[in-house]
């Protein structure tokens, strides 16, 4: 093991960790408790603290056009490669719960991917992305720039429920 395999290792448990802290956080706001849940997303936050910095001692943090060919190339593999097998392999198991979230995700992913494409090409022309209002889908994570749809492409949910970020 090199440090450089130590700091993937270890961006990827403190990536994780703050994922599955939010996810806490959320469980622990729904059944009444505040205060474990302010607990879980500020644990939450400072996971992502220790994940960026490891991800910069790996120098994984470049130029923005750069991070979005990085990020274009990862959506790809993970839609033409990664999840089709996972698909496959929960078929095959018949794990009805697991293949909508799979399922889903690999569509979200192709989403992904566009929006980072134009994104790239703005950057590559010198311009930023126009995106005054960027929508979420809670349920599936779609992504739209712009205005939200009526409901969902992908998951079909309601539109009034997607989320802005900022």
């Amino acid at each position: 093991m090199t440090t450089q395999d130590d700091l993937a290792a270890a961006f990827a448990g403190e990536s994780q960790a703050n994922r599955k802290y939010l996810a806490f956080a959320d469980a622990a706001a729904k059944e009444g408790f505040p205060g474990v849940a302010k607990l879980f997303r500020a644990v939450a936050e400072a996971e992502t603290v220790h994940a960026h910095a490891h991800l910069r001692a790996m120098g994984g943090v470049k130029a923005t056009a750069d991070n979005l060919r990085e990020a274009i190339e990862g959506e790809r593999h993970e839609f033409e490669e990664m999840y089709p097998a996972f698909v496959a392999t929960a078929e095959a198991e018949g794990a009805r719960a697991a293949l909508l979230s799979l399922k889903h995700a690999m569509e979200v992913e192709k989403i992904h991917h566009g929006l980072f494409q134009a994104a790239l090409a703005a950057v590559a022309a010198g311009k930023d992305l126009a995106a005054e209002t960027v929508w979420i889908c809670p349920h599936c994570g779609h992504t739209v720039i712009g205005d939200h749809p009526d409901s969902c492409p992908v998951c079909k949910a309601r539109g009034d429920r997607y989320v802005t970020v900022a």
